[in-house]
């Protein structure tokens, strides 16, 4: 693995030289180049470095490429496990005379990073009097946030002509020492203080799942090195799952309403999600259908353009599958349900639990938790061609009674999450309200004009007064922050501004004072709020985050929102979390879960008892946890992109560590980095780089 943290040092060193109103006149430099010690391209191609294009090009052993940069060509010379720290990159080029200045050079990745396009000039070129020309640019002007990068490309700027750019040789440097002691690097002191006399509570497990990702589970390892504990099979298609048919789902609004075999693989079942999970020693959350309806078949659709008509959009692989909308956006009404599906009663679903029980392996549960339905307040949006109608407040806890009550009865032991709530409306008001307006709100009015959740935990408090059953178990609502940019999934702004707005958001999960900076404008403080909630309503219900994302998480900020995220549900002591769906291998995302589950890839990992810990600065978050043998885990996070954080750790009522270990990781592919023992004498003192996920791990003695 490559040494991020002196990369990302070296970077920073000449990203904070002072700025100027009037920029100096530009001069030749002076004395030799630093000597190339990492060859991309000497006559030929250095060990591991590939030729990836683009223009037309003569590459001939033991000669200088030839490339032909006219209308803008150019060369990218890549390296797909690029490892190492360099002080820049030197060229030495022949170009045709009267091309002049024409030279940009950029590093690059596969990651959303926007990196400096350099431009050749006087001040770092060298003609030499045989024609050819040395170029030597610092890494901090290639790269100034220290951003992990697989590849370099060179291209003209401006149009040349047809003539060939001779290139002898492509090469790094080492690192300069010399030029790290020139700059200061802005710092800032910050104070974490953990507390083990304060009141704890142990970790649950479950807080660091994800979702189904059918692509990958039949064919390898899925998602499994990122430590997650649990699998969620979810999203709208679960709305509409035919367990009895085993591979046959509807994907609603998301894709023409089309029954499917959504995992592309002839015989992938129920079953076989199941039995991965158990292989890999991962919990399950399942959801089943509510709805009352499933698909019938993988073929059927409920808009076909011959019974409906022309619609605004049609399937590109099926053009008799309509959106349901006709040409001017107004919904169709839909036909019967039965076009599409089959009825899916209270019993349908205690088979399948049955079935479930049945299979599971002895003395095995297979699934740790059952959800009801998914979003059922957009049911009239995303499944509209079988419950057109909004869902109201009583249709909510009928639905939920009758099913909750038929897979208790199939399995008492059950553990049932519900009702799936999509986001802050949902939290508060129904379908019904929605659709007429949350000024005028009827269905919340008809019933006290109290909030849809506390409504109804206290009718389920109710239930179970006069039945003596239990039918929920754990309060289960999604998480989407609303501000602009922010995105789900890769997708997400990583202009500084987002950036720093995808990070702020993550207080919505748990500060008071924090505004909600979108459409909500109000304090979201959503995990204390579901507690009081609980806690007046239905005392002793757990809590589970059914689906959650903060977007970009190809960026460092997505992945800081995720470290964020993560920390905050074992603070809050819920019951589970499930993160949607999974963040893309080897991205800032990835190595966020990798924090908390496996930092050091060796298994090493987030304790499993909280401890109370703190920051005196809004920039900075610790989390900490332990074991019974006083050992400590901490992460902590720098969430400002510009300011080293020199961090004290404070350690009240601890155990005094005797050793420890520190790991850091701020962007990019190759994961955490082992860093310096965070001990100083009796002390805990580490460097915090800018925008940075950190891990302690200290042993007592």
């Amino acid at each position: 693995m490559r040494a991020i943290y002196p990369l990302v040092v070296a970077a920073t060193l000449f990203a904070c030289r002072p700025s100027h109103a009037t920029e100096p006149p530009k001069h030749p430099p002076t004395g030799p180049f630093p000597e190339a010690t990492t060859k991309l391209w000497n006559n030929g191609l250095g060990d591991g470095w590939e030729d990836w294009g683009w223009a037309p090009r003569k590459l001939d052993a033991g000669q200088p490429a030839r490339i032909d940069m006219g209308h803008h060509g150019g060369w990218i010379l890549a390296h797909r496990n690029l490892a190492g720290r360099w002080g820049g990159l030197r060229i030495r080029y022949r170009a045709p005379a009267g091309y002049g200045d024409f030279l940009e050079v950029r590093v690059d990745s596969d990651l959303s990073v926007n990196y400096p396009r350099v431009m050749l000039d006087v001040a770092n070129q060298l003609h030499t009097t045989d024609g050819w020309t040395d170029a030597f640019i610092p890494i901090g002007e290639l790269n100034p946030h220290g951003q992990p990068f697989d590849r370099v490309i060179l291209r003209a700027y401006r149009d040349v002509g047809d003539d060939p750019v001779q290139i002898a040789s492509v090469a790094f440097t080492a690192a300069d020492s010399k030029l790290e002691q020139e700059v200061v690097t802005e710092h800032r002191q910050v104070t974490f203080t953990v507390d083990c006399r304060a009141p704890s509570h142990p970790i649950s497990p479950l807080i660091y799942g994800i979702a189904y990702n059918f692509a990958n589970d039949s064919s390898g390892p899925l998602r499994w090195t990122l430590g997650a504990t649990g699998r969620r099979w979810g999203g709208n298609a679960a709305s509409r799952y035919n367990w009895k048919l085993g591979n046959a789902w509807n994907t609603a609004s998301d894709w023409f309403f089309q029954n499917v075999n959504y995992t592309g693989l002839p015989n992938y079942t129920y079953q076989h999600f199941l039995d991965d999970d158990l292989k890999h020693n991962v919990a399950t959350a399942l959801t089943v259908p509510t709805i009352g309806w499933v698909a019938k078949d993988t073929r059927s659709y409920s808009f076909p353009v011959d019974r409906f008509g022309a619609q605004k959009r049609v399937a590109p692989e099926e053009p008799n599958a309509g959106n349901g909308e006709d040409g001017n956006g107004k919904p169709i009404v839909p036909a019967a349900p039965s076009l599409t599906s089959v009825p899916a009663p209270p019993e349908f679903i205690g088979d399948w639990v049955k079935a479930i029980r049945a299979h599971a392996p002895a003395g095995k549960r297979s699934v740790q938790m059952y959800i009801l339905d998914n979003e059922p307040m957009l049911w009239d949006t995303t499944q509209r061609d079988v419950h057109p109608t909004p869902v109201g407040y009583d249709e909510l806890l009928d639905r939920t009674i009758s099913y909750a009550k038929a897979i208790k009865d199939a399995d008492p032991r059950a553990i049932i999450a519900g009702p799936a709530a999509w986001g802050w409306p949902a939290y508060q008001y129904s379908a019904v309200d929605a659709l007429q307006g949350f000024a005028i709100a009827p269905d919340r009015l008809r019933h006290a004009n109290v909030p849809l959740i506390p409504w109804w935990l206290r009718r389920l408090h109710d239930y179970r007064e006069k039945h003596g059953v239990n039918l929920v178990d754990v309060l289960d609502v999604h998480f989407y922050p609303q501000a602009e940019g922010i995105g789900v999934g890769t997708k997400g702004d990583v202009d500084a501004a987002t950036s720093a707005r995808r990070i702020r958001s993550t207080r919505a999960l748990w500060d008071p004072t924090y505004v909600d900076e979108s459409w909500i404008k109000q304090p979201v403080m959503l995990l204390p709020r579901l507690q009081k909630w609980i806690d007046d309503n239905n005392p002793g219900m757990g809590i589970s985050i059914g689906e959650w994302n903060f977007g970009a998480e190809n960026d460092i900020s997505g992945g800081l929102a995720a470290a964020e995220a993560l920390g905050r549900f074992g603070n809050a002591g819920i019951t589970s979390a499930f993160y949607w769906t999974s963040p893309p291998d080897g991205s800032p995302a990835y190595w966020a879960f990798r924090a908390f589950r496996n930092y050091d890839t060796q298994g090493a990992h987030f304790l499993d008892t909280s401890v109370v810990a703190s920051s005196n600065d809004k920039t900075a978050s610790i989390f900490a946890s332990r074991n019974d043998k006083g050992q400590l885990v901490l992460v902590a996070l720098n969430l400002d992109p510009s300011v080293e954080l020199d961090a004290d750790v404070k350690l009240q009522g601890c155990s005094a560590p005797a050793s420890g270990r520190s790991f850091s990781y701020s962007g990019g592919l190759h994961g955490f980095e082992p860093g310096p023992s965070p001990l100083q004498g009796d002390a805990v003192h580490a460097a915090l780089m800018p925008y940075s996920v950190n891990v302690f791990e200290l042993h007592p003695k």
